[in-house]
């Protein structure tokens, strides 16, 4: 058996996936586990897409480094595919020295090759910025429709492809200003002289690999139209140098480099990379991808490989998606519509519902429409009211009337043939990664073993004529552990669980067919709850319109929550507020040393009452010597904020009173509170229950609530502070500012 080398196409990492963008991740990680459970050598590898125009201006955009903000967003994606639990074996990105090693060196030998040429062309250029400006750059007024605010490369408004001198009005996106026509030099990749190596390839590989209809189609046509040299060079900071004299000051366009990315992604992961990568004979390797970017992959990556006249590892199937719409229109990630993956966690679904609406709504030949009505639809019918329904009423049965043994007997061999026959038909389906047609196929033959059961009256043959009852739920028992194994790349929580009632840990796609190998059935429970009306309304309410406008609703709920909330605290006494705010509480010194990077300050710690010991540091160096510190039992404000101070966390402040009349941070007098201990929390005489914060209170809002010191007696809004009846005193400075 060939190794099985399996990409999806690289998200771009500027932004949150939706629904739409997770159809390739999923589908490929589908194919993955289905591959592991034929025991086929399998390497499944992803990753963001992380240089480019894109990545710069949202960098820009939003005040931060490229690096910055593909670190951010690399997180997210990341978070967002393990809740997922997608499998690969390793998840990766594209800003990394081994795509810069690995673009250069196939432009290298492309270059070497013949296959690059140069070409001066007419650019936009920023005499301000000092550069010439990359397509993202520039904005202006689309030609076409005449909206404002049209990128040089598309008008989102009418969605026409734009070049950046084809704009009326355009302006540097950076600073505004209106750009000059200068003349530059750029690279491109000859594609018109690698067509003979290009269509070689393509009328083998499309056959023997099966491709989808629209990537042949779409192949064709970019054939059949002429190829045309393909400018490879940007004019941007953030990306791949060029490696050639003369062009210093640019990097490779991102859709030379980023298929590449699957290369340096899998470089990352192994050393033994070419062990994948330069093994065509050996190795097929299978890509999931959306119909957008079919060309890339078909025509544009494969030509920069058979260029370099290297044995790399080829394209062998191609299974390309068609878009999947949300609620009528379209999903986009650039206007926030549709539902996105950290909504998808939000809504308290577990993720093998979501997987399983993805996969048996999947896109394969046309476009599909997300809808919330059908999600709870399929949800509640296919998933619950067909697998769900046949496993707990067959299980259940057995482990009631059969104290969950399962039945010995003949099986029953009509049910066995028809069983096998649609096994047979699932694995050829998954073979060629026909996902939803396998996936519903799996649900026939689940809604096969139903109408099995409800013909069989097992509640009747049980004792009418116990071997036919017997003989089907024994049949019944193995298709169930059938499915299980089968839906394990679909629904691998729910493969799970199912399993765990045969005692069984892990299966492989050898046992689907085998009717053998269990025999009891233990911990049976429900797999999934019903999506009711009221909750799902809720949620399309919710999700409706777009992330801005979403995002903006709960910016106005949670001002309103927290004028509200500024409301009740004005009405409340400064005492009050205190007493709601501020936590004081007791805490013995247990070691001092000096800052290494302060004069003045204490790194102290400190014995709050609690499992662990508190670090604070104190300005008080110029006061007291450690000695006199050590020891001795201080007033901790415990819920201020954790502060830095010269690369010391500070968790909390000791609470310390002043002379009134001196000079601001010329006098010190801590707060000893020896007749305490440590973990007294301080309070006002006769305070009774408060409910106190749960969080941080910020530095600013504990200086509002002022504590001072009157004859000696440490007060709130004239209430004086401790605990059992003593009370927190002062001895130097008796009438003044405590901070």
């Amino acid at each position: 058996m060939k190794k099985r080398l399996i990409t999806s196409a690289l998200p771009y990492v500027n932004n949150i996936p939706h629904l739409g963008n997770l159809t390739q991740v999923l589908s490929a990680d589908v194919f993955a586990r289905f591959c592991r459970l034929r025991g086929y050598e399998t390497l499944y590898i992803c990753g963001t897409d992380e240089y480019g125009t894109a990545s710069e201006t949202r960098a820009l955009k939003e005040g931060v480094t490229p690096r910055e903000l593909c670190d951010h967003y690399h997180a997210i994606h990341r978070d967002i595919y393990k809740w997922f639990n997608i499998s690969f074996d390793y998840f990766g990105r594209t800003s990394t020295e081994k795509q810069t090693e690995i673009v250069q060196a196939i432009f290298n030998e492309v270059d070497k090759n013949g296959y690059i040429t140069e070409r001066e062309i007419e650019q936009l250029y920023c005499p301000k910025c000092g550069r010439f400006l990359a397509d993202r750059f520039v904005e202006g007024t689309c030609p076409h429709c005449g909206s404002e605010g049209a990128r040089g490369d598309q008008c989102d408004a009418c969605q026409t492809l734009l070049e950046p001198t084809e704009l009326i009005n355009p302006h540097c996106s950076v600073c505004g200003t209106t750009p000059e026509v200068r003349k530059t030099k750029h690279l491109y990749i000859d594609l018109p002289k690698a067509l003979p190596l290009l269509k070689k390839w393509m009328e083998k590989a499309s056959v023997e690999g099966f491709w989808a209809k629209n990537a042949i189609q779409l192949t064709n046509s970019w054939i059949r139209d002429g190829l045309k040299e393909r400018c490879i060079t940007r004019d941007l900071k953030w990306g791949i140098p060029v490696p050639k004299p003369g062009y210093e000051n640019k990097v490779f366009y991102v859709w030379f480099d980023a298929p590449i990315g699957y290369i340096s992604i899998t470089a990352n992961y192994t050393d033994n990379w070419k062990y994948w990568w330069q093994d065509p004979d050996n190795t097929e390797l299978f890509q999931f991808i959306g119909k957008d970017n079919i060309p890339f992959h078909t025509v544009i990556f494969p030509s920069s490989l058979l260029a370099t006249g290297e044995n790399w590892t080829m394209l062998h199937h191609m299974s390309s998606t068609e878009y999947l719409n949300y609620e009528g229109g379209k999903f986009s990630k650039s206007l926030g519509i549709g539902v996105f993956g950290n909504d998808v966690q939000e809504t308290g679904i577990p993720a093998d519902c979501w997987r399983f609406y993805m996969f048996y709504n999947r896109p394969e030949r046309s476009d599909v429409n997300f809808s919330w009505s059908d999600f709870q639809e399929k949800v509640n019918g296919e998933l619950i009211g067909n697998l769900s329904n046949l496993v707990n009423r067959t299980l259940t049965f057995i482990s009631r009337f059969y104290d969950g043994k399962i039945p010995e007997g003949e099986l029953d061999a009509d049910l066995v043939n028809d069983i096998r026959a649609k096994e047979n038909e699932i694995t050829n389906l998954l073979e060629r990664a026909e996902e939803r047609d396998a996936l519903r196929a799996i649900f026939g033959l689940s809604d096969i073993g139903n109408k099995a059961f409800q013909a069989g009256e097992p509640w009747k043959m049980r004792k009418e004529d116990p071997a036919k009852a017997a003989s089907l739920l024994k049949t019944l028992c193995y298709l169930i552990r059938d499915l299980a194994i089968m839906i394990e790349p679909y629904m691998p929580t729910t493969s799970k669980q199912i399993l765990s009632f045969f005692s069984i840990e892990n299966e492989n796609w050898d046992s689907v067919g085998s009717f053998e190998g269990i025999s009891t059935i233990s911990g049976v429970t429900l797999l999934f709850s019903k999506l009711e009306d009221d909750f799902i309304n809720n949620l399309k309410l919710k999700y409706s319109g777009s992330q801005e406008e979403r995002n903006k609703a709960q910016e106005e709920k949670k001002i309103n929550k927290e004028e509200k909330k500024m409301d009740n605290e004005n009405q409340m006494s400064i005492a009050d507020q205190f007493a709601h705010k501020v936590i004081l509480k007791v805490s013995k010194i247990v070691s001092v040393e000096k800052h290494p990077n302060g004069d003045i300050l204490y790194i102290l710690k400190l014995n709050c009452g609690e499992p662990e010991e508190r670090t604070i540091v104190s300005s008080i160096v110029p006061y007291y010597t450690a000695e006199e510190l050590l020891g001795h039992n201080i007033v901790l404000v415990s819920n201020l904020k954790p502060a830095n101070f010269r690369g010391v966390k500070s968790y909390g402040m000791l609470l310390a009173a002043s002379d009134p009349n001196a000079p601001e941070h010329t006098t010190c007098e801590v707060l000893f509170a020896d007749d305490f201990e440590p973990g007294t929390v301080l309070e006002f005489d006769g305070q009774g229950e408060v409910e106190k914060v749960t969080t941080y209170i910020k530095p600013d809002h504990f200086f509002a609530l002022p504590i001072y010191s009157e004859d000696g007696v440490i007060k709130v809004d004239g209430k004086a502070l401790g605990f059992s009846g003593k009370h927190l005193t002062c001895k130097k400075y008796i009438n003044g500012p405590v901070g």
